[in-house]
Parts: structure tokens; sequence; C-alpha cells
């Protein structure tokens, strides 16, 4: 099988770490420098998985969590944008970056569970939540299952059912396992894994397990109307995911389903946004992706009034 069709397969299951396009190249480096140094990190255990973790700035505490085949140190191009207006707590997730796979299989309804209790143990009773491609799984299987600990949840690029993907996407999926690590050796999925991971020799066993993820049937979308915190939907126009199944979840959110009405008496609290020019790979890596979700985490509108701006014109009259 040839490297660039088995680096392709990779992708679609993971969009972990993706080679910046050369429109975003200026801006969108995946390197991170010497001041972006975490201002506290370490490792809380949690069923048996020992997360490591890092807090960047000050502010109102925001849970990230990255792409599959990923580490934190995928969100160097964004970390800068969110810490200078939110405490970031990152999270180098199960069998991920510095996370040791160990013997549990991985499973996002598990991290969930133990995602509630790393957030717990680090201090913190609530926080926003953003989750990228599997962190957004991730995410949302937190917020379902402990949604007293999140208070907005922000999903990036992220399906909620295996048909949410285009179907051309499933068979390349389903062929992920330990066979391709060697092809992998040259790839930014395995450099940035090695460069950081316990043991780069588990690579193989990483691979097998999100290959037996991506294999199996799943369908969360029932769970989508116990969300009680307000949600963000974000993704690149040209997304993975499927245009039907983002209007599908953006309707089950109650988005999407009549006008807003000119005084937006009939808008959702929860938002919808479509990033231009950007693919899966790119999206949970751009900075416009981190400047479209800060209002919303600070519960907050930079949207015009038409009356408020016929007022100051006419003086009120």
């Amino acid at each position: 099988m040839l490297r660039s069709t088995i680096v392709a397969m990779l992708a679609a299951t993971a969009a972990a770490i993706a080679t910046p396009s050369a429109a975003h190249a200026g801006e969108t480096n995946t390197t991170r420098t010497a001041s972006q140094a975490p201002a506290r990190s370490g490792h809380v255990e949690a069923n048996g998985v020992n997360y490591y973790y890092e807090i960047h700035g000050e502010g109102e505490p925001l849970l990230l969590l990255h792409g599959g085949l990923g580490s934190i140190d995928m969100f160097a191009p964004i970390l800068p944008i969110l810490s200078r207006h939110r405490q970031v707590i990152a999270v180098d997730l199960h069998g991920h970056g510095r996370t040791s796979l160990g013997e549990r299989r991985i499973d996002v309804s598990d991290i969930g569970d133990d995602l509630d209790i790393v957030v717990k143990a680090l201090g913190y009773d609530e926080v926003d939540v953003l989750g990228y491609s599997f962190g957004g799984w991730s995410a949302f299987r937190l917020a379902v299952q402990h949604p007293d600990t999140v208070r907005r949840l922000v999903l990036v690029a992220s399906n909620l059912a295996r048909d949410g993907f285009f179907p051309e996407m499933l068979p390349q999926q389903a062929q992920v396992n330990a066979a391709m690590a060697p092809a992998m050796r040259d790839t930014p999925m395995y450099k940035s894994y090695a460069a950081v991971a316990p043991d780069p020799g588990e690579f193989p066993r990483l691979l097998d397990n999100m290959g037996d993820l991506m294999r199996a049937p799943y369908d969360w979308r029932e769970d989508v109307g116990r969300l009680g915190m307000p949600v963000m939907l974000v993704y690149g126009d040209s997304d993975m995911i499927r245009p039907e199944h983002i209007v599908d979840i953006y309707q089950r959110l109650g988005g999407g389903l009549r006008d807003a009405g000119w005084q937006r008496e009939h808008m959702s609290r929860n938002r919808l946004a479509i990033l231009p020019g950007l693919t899966h790979y790119e999206v949970g890596l751009a900075p416009e992706m981190a400047r479209t979700v800060l209002p919303f985490l600070d519960g907050t509108s930079e949207a015009p009034n038409w009356a408020a701006q016929v007022d100051a014109q006419t003086g009120g009259h």
C-alpha cells in the first residue's frame, strides 16, 4: 500500500496533527515556543490512566481537548489566543502525548468519566470545555455524563454518529491498525508522539486502539437532548463531517428551526459556525476558530444592533 494512502487513512481517522495549508502557514505554527511554557503541569490518575495536564493563562477555566493521534502541542497556534482570555487546562487524552496507554482500551465514555475526575482533582467545580474531533467526542461524553461540571461546551469538527462522516471515509478508517506503524515513522503523527510519549514503542498499540474505536458503531444523537448547557458547534466549510449531519445536531440543539426575529426574540442560545476555507484537519488549529468561540465562551455577542444604530443616528426620534 502506498505510504501516501496510509497517511491519508490516518488523517481521516484522527485529524490530529495536520500540516497547515499554504494559505495559513504564515500564522499557523504547530511548534510551541518558550513563551508558551505552562504555568503548571503534572499528572492526575483517573480510573487507572495517568493523565498529563498543563495550565496556561488566567481567568475563567477552559478545558481544552485535542484530536486523535495528537496532544496538547497541536494547539500551539491557538494557545496564546485562548490563554490571553482564559485559564486553559489542556489535557493529553488516554494513550496520547504524555499520557500512557496502559492496558485499558480507549473508550470515549470512559474518558468522559476520567475527565470529570481530572477537573475535580485540579480544584475546579465547573469548567467550559472545547474539544476538537476525538477531543470533541470526549468533551461531549463529559457533558452528557457529568453535566454539572460543564458550563459551556464547544464541539469543533466533531460528529455524533458514525454515519456523520462522508461514506468514503469509513473504509479508510476501518483499515487503521498496528501494521501501519512502520510506514508512519516520517509523519507528523508519529514524530509528535515520539517526541513526548513515555514509551514511543506503544505507537502500534495506539493505532490498534484508535482503529478499534473507529470500527465500533456509535450514535449519540439522542444524547443531545440531555445537554442543559449552552453549546457551540464549529466546522470547516470543507470538513469531513457531512453538512446534513451538522444541521441535524444543530436542530436537535434547538437552532435552525425558525427565523430568530429582528430583535433576536426567537434566537436559540446555541450557536453554529462554519468557517470558510478550512478542512477538518485545519479547523482545530486555526486562530480564526479560537477568535470565533471566545465571545460564546464569555456569554457575549458582537452582533450590531439595528435599533441602537438608528437611535444613534436620529437622536432617538
